[in-house]
């Protein structure tokens, strides 16, 4: 297993990030992947999730697969390696910065409409209302006809109604009201 250190050396990590994410993992896994799965990312990718949040990749930033990269660790990555796990969101606000820092220098538009919205997904992870509507916004903006606009919707209707994700509450110890409980009960989105 690499540390911090050899990731932060290794000249090819973006791009082998960005080829397991897209190539080997896909679709199927990102929504289907399960244990295996997730203990795969936890085995691949440990260190390079904490050489990313100790800020050691921040040099990243700079290319759009670096970008990509980054936000495809902090935001994706660690939804699988810390599982019902408060660790799943504690590198949010610094997917946030990186994927609003690669939108200002429109990374996000030269990758293709399924890869751009690795971009967005940050903003719509998060459980700030302003940043849901950043999110709505840009995949209106930018990816019109991709049914991430639907969730992106879905989403901020969420947060604009319970000012966070219910399903959130066990893993991050908050105690959920009764129209949260019942929200769930009901089928409520899962986010």
């Amino acid at each position: 297993m690499k540390t911090p250190e050899q990731v932060k050396r290794s000249v090819g990590a973006p791009r082998e990030i960005v080829r397991f994410w897209l190539e080997e993992a896909g679709a199927k896994k990102w929504f289907l992947g399960g244990p295996e799965f997730d203990k795969e990312i936890r085995t691949r990718f440990h260190a390079h999730h904490a050489a990313a949040s100790a800020g050691l990749l921040d040099h990243w930033r700079a290319t759009p697969l670096g970008a990509l990269a980054l936000l495809l660790i902090l935001d994706q990555f660690s939804r699988n390696m810390f599982r019902r796990d408060p660790r799943a969101f504690a590198s949010d606000p610094f997917a946030r910065i990186i994927a609003a820092r690669a939108i200002d220098r429109r990374f996000d538009m030269a990758a293709t409409a399924p890869v751009r919205a690795f971009f967005y997904l940050p903003f719509m992870h998060s459980e700030a209302l302003s940043d849901q509507r950043r999110s709505v916004r840009l995949f209106k903006a930018r990816m019109p006809a991709s049914s991430n606009l639907a969730f992106a919707k879905d989403h901020c209707a969420i947060i604009a109604r319970f000012g966070r994700f219910p399903h959130r509450n066990e893993t991050l110890d908050r105690e959920s009201t009764r129209e949260e409980i019942q929200f769930l009960k009901n089928g409520g989105f899962r986010a």
